[in-house]
């Protein structure tokens, strides 16, 4: 005769079997499958690829020493890999001194050089709001989500979102300093 399973939801989220109470899913699980299927309908790879990295690492038991450096070192190395990809076409000498010389003639470039010099800017604000700010951290990165599953985004998001987050927050201050 085959046992039953009977499950129920307690208060932090978590379905247990009644006897011996053993954890059989975790809310963060199930939200990671939800991100799963939103990155299949949405045809999205980086966030599919992301979601499924996660839950190979959370499933073969080894989350608790890899999340960790992922949140204190995950920005960082996207940041350089995503820098590798830029200084790619330089090392390949698709990109050298002739084409920095013809791009500098350009208005277009100038407002690229521009855009990026304020960008970088920006988002290094960003790197301590996300840091020190867990409410701020949780509604950037759903935004994120939304933005890479939905509108087919990129997941730079939350550190320029951050960035942005924290001048505007720097304005409303100061705003505030001569009303209040």
């Amino acid at each position: 005769m085959t046992k039953r399973l009977h499950l129920w939801y307690d208060e932090r989220g978590l379905f247990r079997r009644k006897e011996g109470q053993q954890k059989l899913i975790s809310q963060a699980t199930i939200f990671m499958l939800v991100l799963l299927v939103i990155a299949l309908l949405a045809k999205n790879q980086s966030l599919l690829i992301a979601v499924l990295v996660l839950l190979v690492i959370k499933f073969i038991g080894v989350g608790d020493k890899v999340f960790p450096f992922f949140q204190q070192k995950g920005i960082s190395l996207g940041v350089t890999i995503i820098t590798i990809a830029v200084l790619t076409p330089i090392a390949t000498g698709e990109i050298g001194f002739k084409q920095m010389g013809e791009a500098i003639r350009s208005s277009y470039a100038w407002v690229a050089l521009l855009s990026g010099v304020v960008v970088a800017l920006i988002a290094a604000s960003g790197i301590d709001l996300l840091k020190n700010d867990p409410h701020i951290t949780t509604a950037l990165v759903l935004g994120t989500i939304l933005a890479v599953a939905v509108f087919n985004g990129v997941a730079v998001g939350p550190l320029i979102g951050a960035g942005i987050a924290y001048l505007t927050m720097k304005v409303v201050q100061w705003l505030g300093s001569f009303w209040g």
